[in-house]
Order: C-alpha cells, then sequence, then structure tokens
C-alpha cells in the first residue's frame, strides 16, 4: 500500500492503562506503516515508549504524576488540537475520546473526524441532557466506530446512527510471548488452590464487590485464591471488604502491570464482574493463554465473545452467587471444560490484529 502525504491525527488525552490504551497503540503503530505523517495528541506520556518512533507525539509537557481531572486533560488536549490544526489543514482525526468535543471542532474547522465510542452507551446516558447532546452531534460525524455487534444496535436504537464494527485487534503472539517472561509470584505458587484471576480498573463500573460476595462464598467450599490487578478510586473499598470479611490470605491486590499476561499464565481461571463494557480485551486476552472465562452478560462484548456461553461462562450482572456456583462447578471438575477452552482459542480469529487493522486503514484512507 502506498502512503499517504495527508496526516491523520490519533486523539485519546487521558491515557491510563486500560483496554483503550492497549488498541490505541497497537492501532497507531500498524497505521504509521501505510500512513506517512501519524500524530498523537494525548495529555500523558507515560505510554510515549511504546508508540513506534514514526509517530509524532504531542504532550502536555505537566507532570503526568500529578493527578489531573479527565475534563482538564480534556481542555488542555483540545487546545493543543485547535493548534494544529490551524497549522496543517488537510488533516483527519481519529479520536478516541472526548468524542463530542472534536465532532463540534470538526465543523468549526472543517475537518473529517472518525469517533471511535469505547463503551456501551449503558453506561453514559442515562443523564437525559447528556443522552439528548450525544443524540444530537453524533450524526455529524463522518465515521462512528464501534467494537461488538451488540454495541452497534445500542447505537442503532438509541440514536438512530449507522456505525461500523471493527473488532479490537488481538495481537496473540505478543501476548503469548510476553505471557512466557518468568514472574516469580509464589500467592499462585500452591496447586491445591484453584486461582483465580480479575484485571480491571477499581471503579464501579468493573464491580469488584460482586467477585468478593461470590469469592467469601466459594472460598468457604473449595481452596481458592484470588489476585485483583488493577487501580483506582475504590481500592479502599475493596481493602475494607477484604479485611472486614477476614480474606486476607486468599485474596491479594496488585498494581496496574504493563505485562499482566505472566499472571494471567499462572492463573486457572479469569473472572469479569463488569456493569457495562465495549468489547473486553481482557476476555480475548486470558483466551488466548487457553484460561477458562466467566463474566457477567453486560452490555456490550462478554456475551459476543463467549458466543452466548458455548465457550465460556455468564452471569447476571451482580448475581453473585450465581458467580460462585460456576466457579465451584469449574474447579471441581476443570478437565470437563478443556473442550471450551480449546472452541475459545480457535475462536479468536474473529480478532485477528492485521485482519481488523487493516479495517481501520480502509476507513482511514476513505477519509485522508
Amino acid at each position: 500500500m502506498e502512503k499517504s502525504q495527508k496526516r491523520l491525527i490519533m486523539f485519546m488525552p487521558s491515557m491510563e492503562g486500560g483496554g483503550v490504551e492497549k488498541n490505541i497503540i497497537l492501532i497507531s503503530n500498524y497505521l504509521s506503516k501505510y500512513i506517512q505523517n501519524v500524530t498523537l495528541i494525548t495529555f500523558d506520556n507515560k505510554f510515549n515508549k511504546n508508540f513506534n518512533k514514526r509517530i509524532k507525539i504531542i504532550s502536555s509537557n505537566l507532570n503526568y504524576k500529578k493527578k489531573y481531572s479527565k475534563y482538564y486533560k480534556y481542555f488542555i488536549c483540545i487546545l493543543i488540537l485547535i493548534k494544529e490544526l490551524l497549522k496543517f489543514k488537510n488533516t483527519s482525526v481519529l479520536s478516541f475520546q472526548a468524542n463530542i468535543y472534536c465532532i463540534i471542532l470538526s465543523k468549526i474547522l472543517k475537518f473529517n473526524i472518525i469517533a471511535r465510542s469505547n463503551s456501551s452507551p449503558t453506561g453514559w446516558t442515562k443523564n437525559k441532557l447528556k443522552n439528548l447532546i450525544f443524540k444530537f452531534f453524533f450524526k455529524f460525524a463522518d465515521e462512528i466506530v464501534v467494537n461488538s455487534k451488540d454495541f452497534q444496535k445500542e447505537f442503532k436504537k438509541k440514536f438512530n446512527i449507522k456505525t461500523k464494527l471493527i473488532y479490537n485487534p488481538l495481537n496473540k503472539e505478543e501476548i503469548i510471548k510476553k505471557s512466557k517472561i518468568k514472574l516469580n509470584f509464589d500467592f499462585f505458587k500452591s496447586k491445591k488452590f484453584l486461582k483465580i484471576i480479575n484485571i480491571a480498573r477499581f471503579t464501579d463500573q468493573k464491580d469488584h464487590l460482586t467477585l468478593l460476595k461470590s469469592f467469601k462464598i466459594l472460598n468457604k467450599k473449595i481452596n481458592s485464591k484470588l489476585l485483583i490487578i488493577g487501580y483506582g478510586v475504590n481500592k479502599s473499598k475493596i481493602k475494607d471488604f477484604i479485611i472486614q470479611n477476614k480474606l486476607n490470605k486468599f485474596v491479594k491486590i496488585i498494581n496496574f502491570k504493563s505485562n499482566p499476561y505472566n499472571y494471567i499464565n499462572k492463573a486457572d481461571l479469569f473472572v469479569l464482574t463488569s456493569k457495562y463494557e465495549g468489547l473486553p480485551n481482557v476476555l480475548l486476552e486470558a483466551q488466548t493463554l487457553k484460561k477458562y472465562v466467566i463474566s457477567s452478560n453486560c452490555p456490550t462484548g462478554p456475551k459476543e465473545i463467549l458466543i452466548n456461553g458455548k465457550i465460556g461462562s455468564l452471569f447476571r450482572i451482580g448475581d453473585y452467587k450465581n458467580l460462585s456456583h460456576l466457579i465451584i462447578k469449574y474447579g471441581k471438575k476443570k478437565s470437563r471444560f478443556t473442550g471450551k477452552i480449546n472452541l475459545a482459542y480457535r475462536k479468536l480469529d474473529r480478532f485477528d490484529f492485521k485482519k481488523n487493522c487493516n479495517k481501520y486503514l480502509n476507513l482511514i484512507n476513505k477519509h485522508l
């Protein structure tokens, strides 16, 4: 493919280390092979080393260790975006955050905007005024990208807007390679325990209390240990529950890891308890490492990834009793789930890295 002479700006003000960050890194690096002028605008610079050197990165130069609000980051990066657009008008923007602000700006400064929505509208359209704002402005985007079929249906139902479905690109080779890096982790050393892992930000969306309530039940019935990897505002709430219920010996919390794959590799089971998602990367990563997955049947993504429960288990949001039952069922007869685990691995072809990155490339080339 020939390299374009026009400029593409990737726009993501707040980069904290979750699934969206993984996606923008993978997609940006791929696009930079075929588009000559790719620029990333972000407030944070702690992930700069993960981006290809061909990508020009413009960040705030402020101390990223200091805590700034999401909206402050948006404001600073919008100012940077305006400055860049005034300097170089022949530009298209692929936004991963602050989509409405970028869409409004696109109408004022006359540039093409492709907005990627990251999580189900269920999580961010409960406010009626916000819902009206989204419904009005989204129709002015040149393209809107979503990452699951149910997500696409929700957009159509809530906003009467057609979207482009592109799955999250899954780099299986990189995940498997990183999972083999040596890790000394005594917490998961004993073979007599069922080893459960959860990786998620400590927010209400991820609903760690449902996970812990279920673990409290199952821990009395089977030998089990739970590792939670993450960061966020609910950390103290999660710790308090663990202490109050005397689970300290069986539940461990560790901070966000740039390489979580060697931790997943040591686990038996991955559990997700979210109230809403988009298409959770972490389930795909667990399946890549041939771990059985139990997930809340939240909007959107898990049901699609697990093919309605054919290659994993689903439970109703917040139903910690059923979750504990599903975990115990797996823990007592792990060998019965080998077929589902292997089938789940084969079904990952839907999320093939090159195939889905090429969809982004073809879409962007239409608007460059």
